[in-house]
């Protein structure tokens, strides 16, 4: 799925991804709470989704799929289209067209817009695991966007909470009913991956909280190279975070975060080598330092408050290199 390498001094491409906004806008005095969509229409902006994603990936023109994408995806998604059609400007001649099948659609009740809802679904890219994506829209006008795509092994897509008509639960993302505040969790996580501050019990341990500190612990200085990391939350309008309640009490939060690497190596020292794909993105000449930029998203397990589950589980994340310049 990712079409953009990472440099080689990073590991291999991660793949996760996330969803979009939960806050509810009153628009045309629209106040009652009612289904962002049916069943028959989420399944149609699959399909739209599927066809212009597929269009793009083949001819790599922005433009193809540019209005069935936003927020996280669409800048990951921009960013590797734009380095590969540099690289092969007649398009990709192995294009695989991409299949999305035994769809699952969980579609929440709200007041108002941004309206959304979450589709769970098959692959014929990565066997194993499902494709967990969120379909956002501002306007009745506007076609359903993918903002968020998360990736979850089989088997580990969370059950969400369903009422007797078979809705799903929005929870709002100021809501203090659980660990943290899904406005909040852009900004935590940011500020916990920052390995000169003090790890905080907020996130639970795993491979995207604490493994992850310590492989960036590992790499801030080895022998001829230095490694710094600046760590932004993106959280407002395409990025806001939005949250599904899950069946245990808890609640499925997707959020978004925005990183920079800085490698810098030193005198008489070369910097590692660059993907030429990562190179088709680079401003500038990386002669001594290398400055990468990522959009990462993640979906995160948020217990009840007080349910004695521990902290907040970063559960799934994909990342892209969005940004290059060399000095």
């Amino acid at each position: 799925m990712n079409r953009l390498g990472r440099p080689a001094a990073t590991a291999a491409a991660a793949v996760v991804l996330s969803l979009t906004a939960s806050g509810c806008v009153t628009v045309h005095g629209e106040l009652e709470v009612v289904p962002t969509t049916g069943k028959a229409e989420a399944a149609r902006a699959l399909d739209a989704f599927v066809t212009a994603y597929g269009k793009a990936e083949k001819s790599y023109d922005r433009t193809a799929d540019a209005n069935h994408v936003t927020g996280a995806l669409a800048a990951i998604d921009a960013a590797k289209l734009k380095s590969a059609r540099k690289l092969d400007p007649d398009g990709n001649g192995n294009y695989k067209p991409l299949k999305l099948t035994d769809a699952k659609f969980t579609i929440p009740k709200k007041a108002g817009w941004p309206r959304w809802f979450v589709a769970d679904t098959d692959n014929n890219r990565l066997p194993g695991y499902r494709w967990v994506m969120v379909f956002t829209r501002d306007a009745e006008s506007e076609p359903w966007a993918v903002s968020y795509l998360t990736l979850f092994r089989d088997g580990k897509v969370p059950e969400f909470k369903t009422d007797k008509d078979g809705y799903g639960e929005a929870v709002d993302a100021g809501s203090t009913k659980f660990a943290m505040r899904p406005e909040a969790m852009s900004r935590t996580y940011a500020d916990y991956l920052n390995p000169k501050n003090s790890a905080s019990d907020a996130f639970a341990d795993g491979l995207h909280t604490t493994q992850w500190r310590a492989t960036r612990k590992k790499n801030e200085t080895r022998p001829g190279l230095v490694t710094q990391y600046i760590d932004e939350p993106l959280s407002s309008g395409d990025y806001a975070p939005v949250a599904l309640r899950t069946a245990d009490g808890g609640a499925l939060v997707f959020f978004a975060t925005r990183r920079y690497e800085k490698q810098t190596a030193s005198p008489g020292s070369d910097l590692p080598s660059i993907n030429p794909s990562v190179k088709a993105l680079m401003t500038g000449d990386a002669k001594q330092a290398a400055t990468y930029g990522y959009v990462s998203n993640q979906a995160a397990l948020d217990p009840l408050k007080g349910s004695g589950t521990g902290g907040v589980d970063v559960v799934a994340r994909v990342e892209g290199i969005t940004s290059a310049e060399g000095s």
